[in-house]
């Protein structure tokens, strides 16, 4: 399978991005979701797959909210991801002077399977 093909029978990634950017726009403020998180809930993918899309395209939805399995996010994006965090409520570990890292397993959220992310949390057009 090619990068251009996330999950069995080529579905193609402009449906995968799409799917990927409304499941991350669903995460309620103060939780999270890692990147497997979402490929997990998709049913196709995978962490990495999920890693690209967001890195190209999901500057329109709440970015900060999809981490790493350890909490982390990129470093060039976790200044701006604290702010975030504190005027959420997201739980955090260590020092927040420290290198930022979400408590993954206070914060995590994990979708209804059987729910649609709500249309009422729609995303700007790029």
């Amino acid at each position: 399978m090619s990068d251009d093909e996330p999950g069995p029978g080529g579905s193609g990634l402009v449906g995968f991005s799409d799917d990927v950017l409304d499941l991350a726009e669903s995460v309620p403020p103060g939780r999270v979701i890692t990147y497997g998180g979402i490929a997990a809930a998709l049913g196709r993918g995978g962490p990495r797959h999920v890693g690209r899309v967001m890195a190209l395209e999901g500057a329109a939805v709440c970015w900060w909210r999809v981490v790493r399995a350890d909490g982390t996010l990129p470093e060039h994006l976790a200044s701006r991801a604290r702010e975030q965090y504190l005027a959420e409520g997201t739980p955090l570990r260590g020092r927040l002077d420290a290198p930022l890292r979400v408590d993954v397993a206070r914060a995590r959220w994990i979708p209804d399977p059987g729910e649609p992310p709500d249309p009422d949390t729609s995303r700007a057009d790029p």
